[in-house]
Parts: structure tokens; sequence; C-alpha cells
């Protein structure tokens, strides 16, 4: 039977003050202020719930949760803290990264998040199957995930900087990418799993497996995701190695195309900044790794100007020490209002972790409350002391700090109530994750 989820605080849409009704996995009616619905349906009573669409997460790097706040690489930027990491990330079994993933998916679904985008780039030979256990855990948890197939052909014995044993060489990786593309990839309204071909950087992969990796996306119409202008010392290195600039290199290689999204995308120049708008990219910002790491600030007012579609990311558990997608969306207002000014809004930056952080993933079936769209809700209660005397709701969320969801609805079904994951069990998983974590430190 359809459900109308009825009378909230306040919903991310417009004529929805009432409401909105969803049947099976999809929304079918919004409920404007005075009416009823036209649709029969029973009634979840929302009178203490924010509605949002279901947030999603464009950016991220789940095994490295197993190290986060490590000693050995706090207080470092980008480059320190890689070194300081990849030895231990080259213990990285099938283990970790199963229960890795385990943990920031809850994770992320408890902060309202119900599609997320995981960049696994690094396969020791210990965890040669990241991509299949990402897609078990995802279907057993119920969240819609975009798992970008990473590639790393460059190590130390190349001059570059990860160890020799967790990354592979090229026929492994383009084989790996069809056989993972072809077994898993999903396509259409309301896709569940899918793919996207992501190399890390352009200084761990070569030039031609950038280039076998832009072919083979266009030959299977999936996504393209990678690092890019995350730091100065990035496009140093570009420019003494490569002979280009980051965004340059992108397009020698065949990636300036409007199915690749990046990460970070932080020093652009102007130029940069237009071409990538003509060309229809898109960028993921992500404002607590930018900060954690010293990195710099996103240029999203002068990419959206220019055409780029931005979305949010946690980024990498390590680089953020959290997964928490609603706590990333109060650091992007803050960070943006201190690059730019006060005109950066509550709304901006609950549209860029919903409607824009679909659009990095090619999607127009989620990251809107609106009729036809997927019926990917977050419920937020404002019963905290922090939210007392709030006058607006959806402010509310974002001004004074939301950062867990009370309820959390994928393709029409419960997955997280009353704060709590259906089918996980909290605390066993973080003491299992605990103790794998300190056999990898």
């Amino acid at each position: 039977m359809a459900l109308w989820i009825k009378d909230p605080l306040a919903c991310l849409a417009e004529n929805a003050e009432r409401g909105l009704v969803v049947d099976k996995d999809k929304i079918v009616e919004l409920v404007p202020k005075g009416k009823e619905p036209k649709t029969s349906a029973s009634v979840f009573d929302a009178c203490q719930h924010v509605v949002l669409p279901g947030l999603v997460n464009t950016h991220h790097h789940m095994y490295q949760n197993l190290t986060r706040a490590h000693p050995n690489a706090i207080n470092k930027e980008l480059f320190g803290w890689l070194t300081a990491l990849f030895p231990l990330w080259s213990k990285l079994t099938s283990e970790h990264h199963r229960l890795a993933t385990r943990l920031a998916l809850t994770e992320l679904l408890m902060s309202g998040c119900t599609t997320a985008a995981d960049h696994h780039y690094l396969f020791t030979r210990h965890c040669t199957d990241a991509v299949d256990i990402q897609v078990e855990e995802a279907k057993a948890l119920g969240m819609r995930m975009m798992i970008c197939r990473g590639s790393m052909d460059l190590s130390q014995k190349d001059g570059a900087m990860p160890p020799d044993s967790v990354v592979q060489d090229r026929d492994t990786i383009l084989n790996d990418c069809e056989r993972v593309l072809r077994r898993y990839h999903q396509r259409g309204d309301g896709a569940m799993i899918q793919i996207a071909l992501a190399p890390c950087t352009p200084f761990t992969a070569s030039k031609e497996l950038m280039m076998a990796t832009a072919k083979l996306a266009e030959e299977h119409d999936c996504r393209l995701h990678t690092h890019i202008a995350e730091t100065r010392d990035e496009t140093d290195y570009c420019l003494a190695h490569l002979g280009y600039r980051p965004v340059d290199y992108l397009e020698e290689t065949g990636w300036m195309t409007s199915r690749v999204w990046l990460a970070h995308g932080i020093f652009f120049n102007d130029d940069e900044v237009v071409k990538l708008g003509q060309h229809g990219l898109a960028v993921c910002h992500c404002p607590t790794s930018n900060m954690m790491l010293a990195s710099g600030h996103c240029r999203t007012r002068e990419l959206e100007r220019a055409g780029v579609s931005i979305g949010l990311g946690v980024d990498g558990s390590s680089s953020n020490d959290s997964s928490n997608l609603l706590e990333g969306v109060r650091h992007a207002l803050m960070i943006n209002r201190l690059t730019y000014d006060a005109a950066i809004t509550h709304l901006d930056v609950l549209h860029w972790a919903t409607r824009g952080s679909a659009r990095c993933l090619g999607r127009n079936d989620i990251g809107d409350i609106a009729v036809g769209k997927q019926a990917d809700l977050a419920l937020i209660k404002l019963d905290e002391l922090r939210f007392s005397g709030v006058a607006d709701p959806l402010a509310g969320v974002v001004l004074c700090g939301a950062h867990r969801a009370d309820r959390v609805m994928i393709a029409g079904e419960w997955r997280l109530a009353d704060g709590l994951p259906i089918n996980i069990d909290v605390e066993k998983l973080r003491h299992d994750h605990s103790v794998l974590a300190r056999k990898m430190h």
C-alpha cells in the first residue's frame, strides 16, 4: 500500500508542506498546504521530522577507516600523509576491506545517505576481490552504491609513491574492469549497483592506463572518476613529469567528457574552469578533507557559473576521520562562506549533497523530492538541545549541526529506524572493526 509521509516540520521540495506519498519505490505525489493526498495511503506521522532527499556521497575511500587518527599521519598535508599510511594500507586483506566497507556504509546511512560512491584503488595480493565485496555489502544493507573500480599501475619501482605491492599491471586492471562492468553494472532508473572506472591520480596511473580506461568507459557507457588538482604539489608534479597542468592532461588522455566527475578540483585556473563547464564535467567538493589536509578551497561558485555540477563527498575516512555526510554539508557551508561570503546558503549546500551529487553520478532519478523520482529520503528530528529555538527547520539542520538521521528510506523501504540500521548490530560491527584495525596498525 502507498505511504503518506504526513505533515513534516519541513520538506526540501516545493508544494509539499503536507508531505509526500510513496508507492513501491517511487514518489507518486506531493501534498501541498491545505490539501489531502489523492492517493489512498497509510500514514507515517512526520510531524517531528525534517524531510530531505536521501544524501548522495560522491567520493570516499572506505578502506581508510582502518587507520583513522593514526599518529604517523596526523598533522600532515596530502603527500606526507600518504607516505605515512601506504605501508599500513599495504596490509589490507579481503576481511579488512569487507568490515571497512560495512562500517563506512553504516555510518553514511546513519547520517542520512542513501547512495554512496567509493573509490577503491588499492589492490594487494590479499585483496583482489574488492569490488565483489562491496557489491555484497551494499546489497546486504540495501544501499545504492557507485563502486569506482580504481587503479594504480605506477609504484616505487617507477619513481611513484605507492609500494609495489599495492599496484597492478595494466592488463590485470583492464581485464578486471571489464569483468565487474559486465557482472554488476546496472543501468536505468532505480539502479542499485553501478560501476565507474577510476584511475587514482595522474601521479599513480600511467598515461596509457588513463587512455585505455577512458576508451573502456565509452564502450560500456559508464562513468569515469579520478582525483585532480587537489594540491599545488600535484600541479607541480604534473608539469614536471607529464608536461601538462592536470586539466590539460585530462584532455590529452581523453577525459574531457561529460561522463567524468572529478574529486577535489581545487587548483583550477580561470581558463580551466571555463573548459570544464564547456565539456560538462562535474566536481565532487570534499570540504572536510580539504580542511583536514590543509589542501585549499574548491572554487565552487566559479565552477557552477561555468556550468559544472557540484556534489559533495566525505572523502577517505583517514583524511576526514568520519563518514558523516550531514557533517560534510555543514562544513561545506562554513568553508564556502569563508571563501566567498554569506550569500552561500543552507539550501545551496543541501542541494550540492542531493541533486548536485546525483548529477555527478550521472543520475536524474535520485537527489530530489519530486513525482517520479526514487523514494530515497532522509528524515531528521530536531529533538536535541542544539536545535532548541530553531525557527527555520531546514536552516536548523545545517546551521545547528545535525549529524544523524532518525529514519532513512531507500527505494521505498525503511533502512534506518530510530537512528539505527534495520539489519546491522552496530556495537558488534564497531568491536569487530576495531580488532582488525589494531592488527593493521
